[in-house]
């Protein structure tokens, strides 16, 4: 049975399609062949090929490994660094659910008992 196919937003990607591009010429910079880093990836050459497409079929662990091997991991530590939407929102002071105590919480086991 095959899995269901998710819709991706034109959007998204052209942003994976770029993302592919640049860890396509990040390889190519380093002069690594298809197979040695698919190979350190551990993913077949046709999944780095997927991925330098920004195929959005690709998990994103092949992304991960792929990136690793490539020395740039240290660029998933940007992904929504500057939340500055989720900052707005929090600025704003939009009411949040209230949040039973701990020791509310646990009475209420007990009574459950």
């Amino acid at each position: 049975m095959s899995r269901a196919k998710s819709i991706t937003l034109p959007s998204v990607q052209r942003i994976l399609a770029e993302m592919g591009e640049n860890i396509h010429l990040a390889r190519l910079r380093r002069k690594f062949s298809e197979t040695l880093v698919a190979k350190r990836a551990g993913i077949a050459r046709n999944t780095l090929r997927a991925v330098e497409r920004g195929d959005p079929s690709v998990t994103f662990g092949s992304y991960v490994n792929v990136l690793l091997c490539l020395g740039l991991e240290k660029d998933l530590k940007l992904i929504a660094q500057d939340d500055l939407l989720g900052r707005k929102l929090q600025d704003a002071g939009l009411p949040t659910k209230a949040r039973a105590s701990q020791t509310g919480r646990q009475k209420k086991k007990k009574e459950n008992e």
